[in-house]
């Protein structure tokens, strides 16, 4: 049912059963809130986004009161400003006046509200808050004193990524977020999605910071520092840049990180051709031999920190193959190190991820052998815009160049893996191939495209075989779908999880905000690219086949075994 309201005395449309802040953005009307989660109930816990409404002699919440036919309403009258001023003063009372070295500075929600509100004086002060940072953690630094309890750090955990690894304590203006028994983020049952970091309206929450050792290492003429960056990366960086989402500057980076110092540029996609290709055939082993199924994807360091921790029971059925950034650290110190003439020990390499659970990933003991790691430092796509930045380079103008050669011929399944179920149809075109020993000619599996759908399933029929594959992204989900599968209510042979929802693209390490158009406009950019690219297949890739020949399969070497790893049961607080 649609009526009319009142509002700044002009009439708009309302549905019935909708929030007065629902109806407003829907007529372009902005209200400021900061609690406030598209898709999630409200909370109503900051009062930002109170109004006026004729009748009432109290503001109302926006986010929480349904919209009725009799309403008049007032978003910026007098009253209602001098009540959101005051709130924001309540809130920068005790809040650290650090502004100019702040991880979020320019891009803080409570400074952008302070700058509308016109706050230009303390009027209101408060005892700073003493609480020292926890740095714990390898993927994220968690600074109490900046958080502002509006909770959505809470909520995305528990209602949108189903760990719980922070909650609110105490009461009154006592309150706090932590974790479990106040311990450190290292010792909680967090897996370093880093979701938590994309809402929080402060730097209550962010990543740890790998700039400056990089910064060293390049201006180290004893070490020869190469980089590689996800699939993603090219297709969300220049939204740092004030440019559209969507637009995909793959030249450009190349470019760019040439100018920074990098001795070589690689692009990680390379490797999720050769992730691709060890997991489709370690598929078709224990199809073959009917163990350990279905078998889970790990390429996500976030899901496979869930399954040690949360079901150790699943670790026979985790894939064993090592995810696209390590295997591409690996080849590096690796194929690339022997091809070059140059001691692994002198090689630094770095890698650009959209995802915090990278740098989390890249410093397990697995990933170290012999004292050489395969990846020794890891970029958000956050991380990589400032360090552009410091090397005053122009990415948007500057001739766009290919990446390295040795390591950088990719099919386009390896750019798919940036999205939620693009593992799954990366693995499945080569599945077809390893059991058929032909091609899918319809490439494109659309099953596993549909957007806005936290689960996707496909039948993939091929040599009178039926191999099921199913893509999640969000531990809620794969905990109904893990349920399902032990119950026997599900049958599947290939389980692609990814902790963010709809894959990488909205990893943890992203630009923020993360709007949803923005994201549907990144992944349709990721579909553009395999319609427009000609090698579609992983196992066509010809370059990958000459380093399976001459490299990944020398049996002397057992190279190959390089390529994977193991998982072991963690225990935290949980």
């Amino acid at each position: 049912m649609i009526f009319d309201i009142e509002v700044n005395n002009k009439i708009i449309k309302a549905k019935k059963g909708e929030t007065i802040l629902s109806a407003l953005s829907r007529n372009g009307i902005k209200v400021p809130t900061l609690c406030h989660m598209e898709d999630l109930p409200p909370s109503g816990a900051c009062r930002i986004c109170v109004v006026e409404v004729e009748g009432q002699d109290n503001l109302v919440p926006s986010c929480a009161q349904p919209v009725e036919e009799w309403m008049k309403i007032k978003t910026h009258s007098p009253k209602v400003i001098k009540a959101r001023k005051t709130i924001v003063e309540l809130l920068l009372s005790n809040h650290p006046d650090d502004c100019l070295y702040c991880e979020r500075n320019g891009n803080c929600e409570l400074q952008k509200l302070s700058v509308e509100l016109n706050v230009l004086e303390r009027r209101i002060s408060g005892k700073k808050g003493m609480q020292k940072a926890d740095r714990s953690g390898s993927s994220m630094v968690r600074d109490p004193k900046k958080c502002i309890l509006c909770g959505r750090c809470v909520r995305v955990c528990e209602e949108v990524i189903g760990v719980t690894a922070i909650d609110f304590v105490k009461r009154g203006n006592h309150s706090e977020i932590t974790t479990s028994f106040g311990k450190g983020i290292n010792l909680s049952s967090c897996i370093n999605c880093g979701q938590c970091i994309m809402v929080c309206p402060t730097a209550a929450l962010y990543e740890r910071d790998h700039l400056p050792e990089i910064i060293d290492s390049l201006n180290n003429p004893e070490k020869h520092v190469v980089i590689q960056y996800s699939p993603t990366i090219s297709v969300s960086l220049a939204e740092e840049f004030g440019v559209k989402a969507g637009k995909d500057i793959n030249g450009m980076l190349n470019a760019a990180l040439r100018k920074i110092g990098f001795n070589r540029v690689f692009d990680t996609s390379f490797a999720a051709d050769v992730n691709t290709i060890e997991v489709a055939r370690q598929l078709q082993e224990r199809i073959n031999s009917n163990t350990n199924l279905p078998m889970y994807s790990s390429c996500c360091p976030s899901w496979v920190k869930y399954v040690e921790q949360t079901h150790p029971e699943l670790i026979p059925n985790l894939a064993t193959t090592k995810s696209p950034q390590q295997i591409m650290g690996s080849l590096i110190k690796g194929y690339y190190a022997e091809n070059q003439f140059i001691a692994p020990e002198n090689i630094y390499t770095v890698s650009v991820m959209p995802c915090i659970a990278k740098k989390f990933e890249a410093q397990r003991e697995e990933m170290t052998v012999k004292g050489i790691t395969d990846v020794d430092a890891v970029l958000t796509t956050r991380e990589l815009a400032r360090l552009i930045r410091l090397y005053g380079i122009d990415l948007m103008n500057i001739e766009s160049e290919l990446a390295d050669t040795l390591l950088g011929t990719r099919s386009s399944s390896g750019k798919l893996y940036a999205v939620s179920g693009g593992v799954a149809e990366a693995v499945a075109r080569t599945t077809y191939n390893l059991f058929s020993e032909s091609d899918m000619m319809n490439f494109k599996i659309q099953e596993l495209r549909v957007q806005n759908k936290n689960r996707k399933e496909y039948k993939l029929k091929v040599a009178n075989k039926e191999v099921n594959f199913v893509a999640v992204s969000d531990m809620i989900s794969a905990e109904k779908l893990i349920s399902e599968i032990k119950s026997g209510k599900s049958d599947f042979q290939f389980v692609e999880v990814m902790a963010c929802p709809g894959g990488c693209v909205n990893g943890g390490g992203q630009p923020i905000p993360a709007r949803k158009e923005d994201i549907k406009a990144r992944i349709k950019c990721i579909y553009d690219v395999d319609d427009k690219e000609s090698i579609k297949f992983a196992h066509k890739n010809p370059q990958v086949n000459e380093i399976y020949k001459t490299y990944l399969e020398n049996a002397e070497d057992n190279n190959l075994q390089k390529l994977h790893t193991a998982f072991t049961e963690r225990e935290v607080l949980l």
